[in-house]
């Protein structure tokens, strides 16, 4: 039976730390682009018809309900072919942006739908028109709602972009098979990624569980 060979991890952690801060830019940046798609689309969705109502659930249905690596190629792939041409990076970026969105809208859309509609009466009774409501009436009440799934949503995002590594970009899982094509380790490398992944995901929930306890304290 073959050993366990950590000295190959030794010799490759200065490349896998670095694909490490590659996969949380990655996932930072995407977030950050989920998070507004999201929350846009989501208010829209709060209000009952609209314009505008059929196609953000067109987009929302389609990318939930479509795979992400089937959503990447597509994007790198298929878009350019109709004259769309993105970098790796931005493809990865826009599609994890639109895929994660597609998720916080419905928090979104749920987290505002928990308010009650005496809150909306009340702001309006002073004044605010429907923009003034969501921004400083409604929305941070929502807030406290919405931030545990949010947090989850990150967390989600954050090991669905092991997938971009099919885009050729230099995160953990695309340097962990650089690595075992090279040396043939496959538990020692895909051991530590997994371990590297899951510390990173459970600093996020504890963010989480801390954001939880503030709000609970603020409400």
């Amino acid at each position: 039976m073959d050993t366990v060979q950590w000295r190959v991890i030794a010799n490759w952690s200065p490349e896998l730390l670095a694909a490490a801060g590659v996969t949380l830019r990655v996932s930072a940046i995407s977030f950050v682009l989920a998070l507004i798609i999201g929350t846009v689309t989501g208010v829209i969705r709060s209000r009952a018809g609209g314009r505008l109502a059929f196609p953000i659930a067109a987009y929302v249905e389609f990318f939930r309900g479509t795979p992400l690596l089937v959503q990447l190629f597509f994007i790198y792939y298929g878009l350019p072919q109709i004259g769309i041409t993105m970098d790796a990076w931005t493809a990865a970026i826009v599609g994890l942006g639109l895929n994660g969105g597609a998720y916080i809208s419905e928090i979104v859309r749920g987290a505002l739908a928990g308010i009650h509609r005496g809150q909306y009466d009340a702001a309006h009774a002073l004044g605010f028109g429907w923009l003034q409501t969501i921004a400083w009436v409604v929305m941070p009440q929502a807030l406290r709602t919405a931030t545990p799934p949010l947090m989850n949503s990150f967390a989600a995002l954050l090991k669905e972009s092991s997938l971009v590594s099919i885009l050729a970009i230099t995160e953990m899982m695309n340097v962990a098979n650089q690595v075992y094509s090279r040396t043939f380790r496959a538990f020692e490398i895909f051991a530590v990624v997994a371990l590297m992944y899951f510390t990173m995901t459970f600093f996020v929930s504890q963010v989480s569980r801390l954001l939880e306890r503030r709000l609970a304290l603020g409400r």
